[in-house]
């Protein structure tokens, strides 16, 4: 295998073991802290949101710039739209799915749908983020700049790590919740992180041996990324603002400050 693409393998694996650590919070308790899970999702969004931007965007349009035939704003724009439409049209499948199932009355599958919906809506979430760790371990096969492109894709991978751990406590708490044994709601909670991995090989393997997609896979991952961030994350860990209302919005801050300055700093 080659070298970065085994780089992203290890990275990825590495986010997948922090959604089972995610999951693993079943062991201790049915129902999460309110206030806690809104911090972790609030911060999550804010390292995605900063991520899309400086280890993301901002390298995309140089790549385009050096590479590209098309003028660089074109490229990334529709890098961009295309991997924000490839979340919007994944959700809407998800979605529907889901009505599907919950438009079951009293049929002995019922509850079997609605807990494959959960797992499959945040497995499908987990393939851009996949994708864009392995895309940013992808850029390392240019030598120039390799200290600092390793770091820009080492604080990716940290960034999705760190959404990923409510992310597997959304999935075994609900089943829970359902039911079903601690041993199985973890199981079938770290599962959904499983995509990740394969996702990361795939995007690296894209980028090491078809390099003119660079660009346009950066600037994809980086739509999928800003579109789950305001779609899911920021409504989601907003909900219980009368209550606490700036105790999320602050993590939001928080996270887009650390991502900023992990990547500014070290990239």
């Amino acid at each position: 295998m080659n070298q970065i693409i085994f780089m992203a393998f290890v990275a990825t694996a590495g986010t997948w073991s922090v959604t089972a650590l995610g999951a693993a919070t079943v062991v201790f308790f049915k129902n999460p802290n309110p206030r806690a899970l809104n911090l972790m999702l609030g911060f999550a969004a804010g390292v995605m949101v900063a991520a899309s931007f400086w280890s993301l965007l901002e390298p995309a349009i140089a790549r385009a710039e050096q590479t590209s035939d098309a003028p660089a704003y074109l490229v990334v724009t529709a890098g961009f739209l295309c991997g924000a439409l490839f979340m919007w049209a994944s959700d809407k499948i998800v979605t529907y799915a889901r009505s599907r199932a919950d438009s079951t009355q009293g049929g002995p599958d019922e509850r079997l749908n609605r807990i494959i919906m959960l797992i499959l809506s945040i497995t499908v979430h987990n393939i851009p983020e996949g994708l864009a760790v392995g895309v940013a371990f992808g850029t390392l096969q240019n030598g120039t700049h390799s200290m600092e492109r390793f770091m820009r894709a080492v604080t990716i991978a940290i960034g999705i790590g760190l959404q990923n751990f409510p992310e597997g406590a959304a999935v075994s708490l609900p089943l829970r919740r359902e039911g079903y044994s601690r041993k199985k709601s973890f199981l079938l909670g770290q599962a959904s992180g499983m995509v990740e991995p394969a996702a990361g090989v795939l995007g690296a393997w894209l980028v090491v041996y078809i390099e003119a997609l660079l660009p346009l896979a950066l600037s994809f991952a980086a739509g999928a990324m800003i579109l789950v961030a305001v779609h899911e994350l920021i409504p989601e860990c907003q909900k219980n603002r009368t209550v606490h209302p700036y105790f999320a919005t602050m993590g939001i801050i928080v996270g887009f400050a650390v991502m900023m300055l992990l990547d500014v700093m070290l990239g």
